[in-house]
């Protein structure tokens, strides 16, 4: 409630300078603490419940909400299901895998330790005693929210700045085109400043970790007691695999929306976008 005021002072700010953001603000907080408070019930309940078909349920819906950001966040989007699902497959392809290699071959999960006398019983009727699946929530669902919020970002980012320099350049296109260059040449440049914009955030996150601020999962660890070192070692693999993730997944989504705006015959079809009102 303390830490409420300061949002109440700048939806106060907003107001009195007219920049119109100030329902956005109090919506955008009041969000934040209805959605992050029921995900707090749905994992407490989750957690004791390891199973594969709640778990793939609950990526489902975080993955649904973040093609829709990804979807609202442009200018100009593309019309159809286009608009939500360049962006959202994306998403599914490069944080889903980088999510699976990363607790199946990196997290190495174990579970606390049985007696010596007990593991050959106990191992032989219960392996999940000693080994837990490498689907276990505490693990995936945190990991892969941290992947696709930053992939989220980043494909949201370079998406808006491929349409909305295709509309703006769209003379330019035209001419190479009639100058007989293919269109992945006619919007290479283009392609590629958006893959440069998406990718922008996660290398400044990383070249800032350590200097200028510390990062969200080393700061919750050292809050609760975390030995320095092993917080440090575990934000490097997670500033890693957000790279990596938001890497593809922004390379995949520029590529296959730089695609969609020609047609077959290799003419630019900006009748495909449509402006945000």
């Amino acid at each position: 409630m303390l830490a409420s005021i300061l949002i109440i002072a700048l939806v106060l700010v907003s107001f009195r300078l007219k920049l119109g953001l100030a329902a956005q603000i109090f919506i955008a907080a009041t969000r934040t603490v209805i959605q992050l408070w029921l995900i707090g019930l749905v994992l407490h309940v989750l957690f004791r419940q390891v199973n594969l078909l709640w778990i793939s349920l609950i990526a489902f819906v975080m993955l649904s909400a973040a093609g829709r950001e990804v979807m609202m966040r442009q200018q100009h989007r593309f019309s159809g299901w286009w608009g939500f699902g360049v962006g959202t497959l994306a998403m599914f392809v490069s944080s889903f895998s980088v999510t699976v290699l990363a607790l199946v071959f990196i997290i190495k999960q174990q579970a606390t330790p049985l007696p010596e006398f007990a593991i050959p019983i106990i191992g032989d009727l219960f392996p999940q005693a000693i080994a837990p699946p490498w689907y276990t929530p505490q693990y995936a669902i945190p990991l892969l929210g941290m992947l696709l919020g930053n992939t989220m970002n980043g494909i949201a980012i370079g998406l808006d700045r491929l349409t909305h320099s295709a509309w703006n350049q769209r003379n330019i296109i035209e001419n190479k085109l009639m100058l007989g260059h293919t269109w992945s040449e006619a919007i290479n440049d283009l392609r590629r400043e958006s893959i440069r914009s998406g990718l922008i955030p996660i290398i400044n996150a990383m070249a800032a970790a350590g200097l200028v601020s510390l990062p969200g999962m080393m700061t919750g660890q050292l809050l609760h007691g975390a030995a320095p070192m092993d917080a440090v070692k575990y934000q490097i693999l997670i500033m890693f695999l957000i790279a990596g993730g938001t890497g593809f997944g922004v390379y995949l989504a520029v590529w296959a929306a730089s695609r969609h705006l020609f047609d077959d015959r290799q003419r630019l079809r900006l009748s495909r976008l449509k402006i945000k009102e």
